[in-house]
């Protein structure tokens, strides 16, 4: 069981069976919404889920959202479908690991009102060895991102990171960070 108090107070309650993973969340605070989502691993590579939830009172009680979503992952390749919006998008993610140095990714959302929006396209190399591991990617906002992650003691990494909007080098952005 689960308690989040944050601007309601959230019951929940989990339960595993199997290759079944189902949850449940009542607002008890206020009474006033219900959610719920399972997921199952229908074999090694395939997993399908599914999520809703219920308004319990006022003008909009009823159905308020629900959405579903399988993956598939095999040897170099996973891939994932989701909806969102009742059903009125559908997100692709797709990562290819090429080799145990490199890997490719990539995200799109696919609606009626726009067939294909590439959210991002982007990959990572970590056989440089003692320099780390650089990471980069496009977003379909023109942003240009990458970072250098390093491994700088025992857990404990230094990410230096930049990004760019097209080719304005007057929004450069830069960054460092230690994760411990």
């Amino acid at each position: 069981m689960t308690f989040k108090a944050n601007k309601g107070a959230d019951l929940g309650l989990e339960y595993t069976a199997g290759k079944m993973t189902t949850t449940g969340s009542l607002d008890v605070l206020n009474m006033s919404s219900f959610s719920t989502s399972a997921c199952i691993g229908v074999s090694p590579a395939i997993n399908l889920g599914g999520d809703l939830s219920y308004n319990l009172s006022g003008d909009k009680a009823g159905l308020s959202s629900y959405n579903v979503g399988a993956s598939y992952a095999t040897g170099p390749m996973y891939a994932s479908v989701t909806s969102s919006n009742k059903f009125g998008q559908f997100n692709v993610g797709v990562l290819y690991k090429v080799n145990k140095d490199l890997s490719l990714a990539s995200s799109t959302t696919h609606s009626s009102s726009k067939a294909c929006d590439i959210a991002a396209i982007g990959g990572a190399y970590s056989g440089l060895g003692s320099v780390g591991t650089i990471k980069a990617k496009v977003g379909s906002n023109g942003v240009t991102s990458a970072c250098l992650v390093k491994e700088i003691a025992p857990k404990v990494s230094l990410t230096a990171s930049g990004s760019i909007s097209g080719t304005d080098f007057s929004t450069f952005k830069y960054g460092l960070g230690i994760a411990m």
